[in-house]
């Protein structure tokens, strides 16, 4: 059980910063938020947008919350990984990132996210551990729910994504910005 509360009255934009899986959790729960008809405003408060979609607060919000924890189950932190690199049983690294992104700066031995790689990931590596990085972990949980529905249930997220793999596990990782953020 959840140590977690969440107010009603907090505006969408507050709740998704809070709780990044909110709008995973809220159209898989109750189809809002992916698409055009079920849309709502980051400046209402979850509590209107339970309102115009005929909702209980209350359920939204213990929805929100254990998604919140369940996804939590699947991050883990840089000092983690650098752990599970150096072992005899390596994970599968898949970057999500761009391929300039990749070619760039990577943690190794990584392999960059393709079609391909998802083909053979799919058919030969279903029991193998995968861990799934972006830059700053503001994605990665998105693939990694794809790939465990798609039958890859040993898929975690690196946490921070390699921006916190480089200030807290491998100093010797250049650090980036992109200027779209």
């Amino acid at each position: 059980m959840s140590h977690l509360s969440l107010d009603p009255n907090q505006t969408m934009k507050d709740i998704l910063t809070d709780y990044p899986s909110a709008r995973r959790a809220l159209f898989a729960a109750f189809h809002i938020g992916g698409c055009q008809s079920c849309a709502f405003d980051e400046g209402d408060s979850l509590l209107e947008v339970c309102k115009q979609h005929d909702l209980d607060s209350d359920e939204v919000c213990r929805t929100i919350i254990e998604s919140h924890d369940e996804e939590q189950k699947l991050l883990l932190t840089p000092a983690q990984v650098f752990t599970k690199l150096k072992s005899d049983n390596c994970p599968v690294l898949v970057d999500t990132r761009t391929r300039e992104e990749h070619d760039s700066v990577k943690l190794e031995p990584s392999i960059l996210l393709t079609e391909s790689t998802l083909s053979t990931l799919s058919t030969e590596n279903t029991k193998q551990e995968i861990i799934l990085y972006d830059h700053t972990g503001k994605s990665v949980l998105d693939h990694v729910s794809w790939f465990r529905g798609h039958g890859l249930q040993n898929s975690f997220a690196l946490a921070g994504g390699i921006d916190a793999y480089a200030l807290e596990a491998d100093s010797s990782i250049p650090r980036y910005r992109l200027e779209m953020e």
